[in-house]
């Protein structure tokens, strides 16, 4: 399960020093839905390697602010507390996979 990601902890978790999978998204969101199930599966399978968080962005816009996230569902790539890549809209999981991948 992706970790839930909110405007309290989501300093602390990008200085955590391991690559970071942002999944900003609501619950209103259809494609939003379908990249959820993919964030959770992604979380499972690279446990102890990478963090792999949700971030609601009603419940959240101040970090959403930060990021100038516009559109959702977005998937921000971190690497060293460091934005260096991201997925606009839904993706198909082997995306997210090389993205990762890229991150290791």
């Amino acid at each position: 399960m992706a970790l839930q990601i909110t405007e309290s902890n989501y300093k602390e978790v990008l200085a955590e020093g391991k690559p970071v999978v942002l999944d900003f998204w609501a619950p209103w969101c259809g494609p939003c839905k379908m990249v959820s199930p993919i964030m959770d599966e992604l979380a499972q399978e690279y446990e102890g390697r990478v963090i792999v968080g949700k971030c609601d962005v009603d419940e959240n816009n101040e970090v959403a602010m930060e990021y100038g996230i516009r559109n959702i569902p977005t998937v921000l790539f971190f690497k060293d507390g460091q934005l260096v890549d991201k997925q606009v809209g839904s993706a198909q999981k082997s995306q997210y996979v090389a993205k990762i991948n890229a991150l290791l």
